[in-house]
């Protein structure tokens, strides 16, 4: 360690931890780190850009019916990939 340097403390984990830790599923921990975010004040991670093909009229049928649920269709998407995940989660094991 330099001069005027601190040292830090390590954290250590018990095996129980860890072992708890491995049995999260990805909605677990997504939920984990959202609600960290918002304990802890820190903003939203940051979105990818994405290119996805997807057929003209069903794009289309679905900005109309995001439009009238007054939602945008961007974020209706993002809120059925979220569904989706939750649904896998809450199915058994396959």
């Amino acid at each position: 360690m330099r001069a005027g340097q601190v040292a830090r403390p390590v954290q250590t984990f018990s095996d129980e931890y860890l072992a708890r830790c491995r049995e999260l599923s990805a909605m677990d921990i997504v939920r984990f780190l959202d609600d960290f975010k918002r304990v802890h004040g820190q903003v939203e991670s940051r979105s990818r850009l994405i290119s996805l093909k997807v057929p003209e009229p069903l794009l289309a049928a679905f900005k109309v019916e995001a439009r009238l649920r007054g939602v945008p269709y961007q974020t209706q998407i993002k809120n059925l990939m979220r569904q989706w995940l939750q649904a896998a989660e809450a199915r058994p094991d396959e």
